[in-house]
This record gives structure tokens, C-alpha cells and sequence, in this order.
């Protein structure tokens, strides 16, 4: 089982398989905000993240597909929890914290979003979910993932920083020079 240093928190919304997941921007480069959306039966979950947050799941899961092999890939998914039959329900938060996980017998991976810290002593309260994605969900949700992340400004050559629409002032290069995307 694929499993962060996290350790296991109580979550409060078990949405079970996802019929849908994607990633999504808004925003134009500099200022995007990014997000998660997960349907599952009668409930639907928006996840916000930090663009590293995002750019993180995307590789991990793209990495973790990857080494599954062939053929887990080939193999059917069989999600451990039916999806959402409880009242309609609609999540809409920050999520601070994020953990993933594979089960081998189920072939799925499962997302555990939290709006709070571990160590939050409100953490009852916030809003956290979980959801089941079949590889093929799985992998889908990587691609887009990095191909989002890819499409924002693009980095400067010699600090990393990223070039603002309006130019960039490199503080590795001489004063005078003004990057600009183009």
C-alpha cells in the first residue's frame, strides 16, 4: 500500500467511488487558483489547493501508476466504498493537508483531503473527505493535474522564479536585465 508519513486521521466525509474528478484553474498565470472537483452519487466536493499541492499529487500519482506496472493498469478497479447515497451534500474548502493512499485489493487509489492542520485542535469540526479513483480515474487526474500546473508562467533560466507577463527582474543577473515571457 502507497501511503504518506501522515498519520491516519478520522475523516467526516466518505464520499466512496467517484463517478467524476478533475482538476481545474481560474485565473489568468501569476493569479490562478486552483482546485479539485469530485462527484461521487448525490455528493459533490470542490478542493482547493496551492498550485504545489497540485503539481505534488499530479506527480505522485503519475509516478505511482507508473510503477504499479501494466498490470494493474490492465486489471479492473473495484473501489472499496459505494458512492454518496446520503442526503445531496456539497464540500467547498481549502484543504491544508492531503494524503493518498493505494489499495492493492480494491486497485484504486483513495484521496483524503483535510481543511485543517494534524495538530489543529478544531480539527473535528473542518471539513475533510475522502474518495475511491479507478487507475484510469487516477491517471487522468495526474495528466491533467500536470498539465495545468505546466501551462502557468514559465520559469526564469537563472533563479527558477517564474516571469510575470509583465517581465521579470532576476536578481542572479545584473541589475539591469528584465526578462520577458514571449
Amino acid at each position: 500500500m502507497i501511503r504518506n508519513a501522515m498519520s491516519e486521521r478520522e475523516v467526516r466525509y466518505k464520499l466512496g467511488a467517484v463517478q467524476f474528478v478533475s482538476a481545474e484553474t481560474f485565473g489568468r498565470p501569476g493569479r490562478r487558483t486552483f482546485r479539485l472537483v469530485a462527484e461521487a452519487g448525490r455528493a459533490q466536493s470542490f478542493i482547493w489547493l496551492e498550485k504545489e499541492q497540485l503539481l505534488q499529487l499530479g506527480l505522485f500519482l503519475q509516478q505511482a501508476v507508473r510503477q504499479l506496472g501494466d498490470s494493474a493498469q490492465s486489471r479492473p478497479s473495484a473501489p472499496g466504498e459505494d458512492s454518496w447515497i446520503g442526503d445531496p451534500l456539497e464540500q467547498d474548502f481549502q484543504a491544508r493537508q492531503m494524503q493518498l493512499q493505494y489499495d492493492q485489493d480494491a486497485n484504486c487509489f483513495v484521496i483524503h483531503a483535510f481543511e485543517g492542520e494534524e495538530d489543529d485542535p478544531n480539527a473535528g469540526a473542518q471539513t475533510s473527505v475522502s474518495f475511491w479513483m479507478t487507475m484510469t480515474q487516477s491517471s487522468e487526474l495526474a495528466d491533467a493535474a500536470l498539465r495545468i500546473c505546466a501551462s502557468g508562467r514559465p520559469p526564469c533560466f537563472l533563479c527558477g522564479r517564474p516571469i510575470d507577463p509583465e517581465g521579470h527582474q532576476c536578481d542572479r543577473a545584473s541589475s539591469h536585465a528584465i526578462f520577458e515571457t514571449g
